[in-house]
């Protein structure tokens, strides 16, 4: 799954690809692995914002893999913009996966969009928009290294052209655990729109897979953005915690 669709977030923020696939449902005539994975977190949290005003979320990634690489995912969460009636998000994915060089690429886009959301009046901005991604992780024994680079021609809320960067490890610990690191920073060509100035985030987390196949996560997140800068003020940007727990079906 690409890394825009919520690095966030996305079912295992904090292990990415270093835990093991816990379960999927294969349609061999079609050369088909079908996956479903439902999320609850303590929040929402896209780069490092909160999309939910600090409160919890319940998520779920959907992806049918074809045997040749080509793979088609959706996305789903509540959320919660100030001043807007947006209370959803659906992203739809769709890319290639293939290894060359040693390097496990994968290559998409994502189109968010936001279902029951009506601008106010005519002068108010647009949330959907489409970004382009690639990423590229490799192994070196229980260490794995991520990279990606996501691009908007026009990024949420018409706010001009958005270009993201992300560095990622995983490490894998005895007793099953994977410790987690995320550097990242997006830049924005109409800050004013979006609500903060170009910003960089992280993160480090700890994961880990329990009976059942259900992954608990913990970690630290985030950004260089002051509270002045927030999106009017909003604590949306603030460090914190998050708790996420998953199962991949």
């Amino acid at each position: 799954m690409l890394p825009a669709l919520r690095t966030a977030t996305l079912a295992l923020v904090l292990a990415g690809a270093a835990l093991p696939a816990v379960a999927q449902t294969r349609i061999e005539a079609l050369g088909l692995s079908l996956t479903a994975t439902p999320t609850l977190a303590t929040d929402y949290l896209f780069r490092g914002i909160s999309q939910t005003r600090n409160r919890p979320a319940v998520q779920g990634t959907l992806e049918a893999l074809h045997d040749s690489g080509f793979y088609l995912g959706a996305f789903v969460s509540n959320l919660g913009f100030a001043g807007t009636n947006a209370r959803q998000e659906v992203d739809a994915l769709a890319g290639y996966r293939f290894t060359l060089g040693g390097i496990n690429w994968d290559i998409g886009a994502i189109y968010y969009s936001y279902p029951g959301y009506s601008r106010p009046n005519p002068a108010a901005y647009n949330l959907d928009y489409i970004e382009g991604a690639v990423r590229a992780n490799r192994e070196f024994g229980p260490v794995t290294v991520s990279a990606a680079v996501n691009v908007s021609p026009n990024f949420f809320g018409q706010s001009g052209t958005g270009v993201y960067l992300e560095s990622g490890l995983d490490v894998k610990l005895p007793l099953d655990f994977t410790a987690s690191g995320r550097l990242a920073y997006q830049w924005i060509q109409r800050e004013p729109r979006f609500g903060t100035p170009d910003y960089l985030w992280y993160s480090i987390g700890i994961a880990r897979e329990i009976p059942g196949g259900i992954v608990l996560g913990l970690g630290y997140y985030g950004t260089d953005i002051e509270r002045r800068n927030c999106s009017g003020g909003q604590k949306i940007c603030d460090e914190r915690v998050l708790f996420t727990i998953s199962r991949k079906f």
